[in-house]
């Protein structure tokens, strides 16, 4: 069995405790259907957050979707000058037989423009609802 990474942002519009779980959930399912893993396959989650965004953990977000299990670990992103404001990352890692480039990273909202490269257009991107 492989580990593999799964990346993944999102911005939020505001610092704000509702916006931060709601965005940090909407990745997290996204990135869950987009990869079609189970609960038992995840080795770990790190959320990171621009130092903009304090007023929530992203990994509370994961706790109320039943993530009850699973290793979550929260930090804050280097404030580079010029970087990308309010934005949430995550890297999921699991166990898996996928090979590297069957694993779909997702970017939302603002956080496109971090990883062009790697985006791929995802299922709910196609039907508009994360535009």
């Amino acid at each position: 069995m492989l580990v593999r990474g799964i990346r993944g942002a999102i911005t939020v519009d505001k610092n704000s405790k509702e916006e931060i779980i709601e965005k940090t959930k909407q990745l997290l399912t996204t990135l869950k259907k987009e990869n079609d893993f189970k609960m038992e396959d995840i080795v770990s989650v790190f959320f990171s957050v621009t130092p903009d965004l304090n007023n929530a953990f992203p990994a509370q977000a994961a706790r109320e979707l039943n993530w009850n299990k699973v290793p979550l670990f929260d930090m804050q992103e280097i404030d580079v000058p010029g970087s990308l404001s309010r934005c949430i990352r995550i890297l999921i890692q699991i166990n898996c037989q996928k090979t590297q480039l069957e694993i779909k990273h997702c970017y939302l909202r603002g956080a496109k423009i971090l990883r062009k490269d790697l985006i791929k257009e995802t299922s709910d991107q196609k039907e508009g609802e994360f535009k």
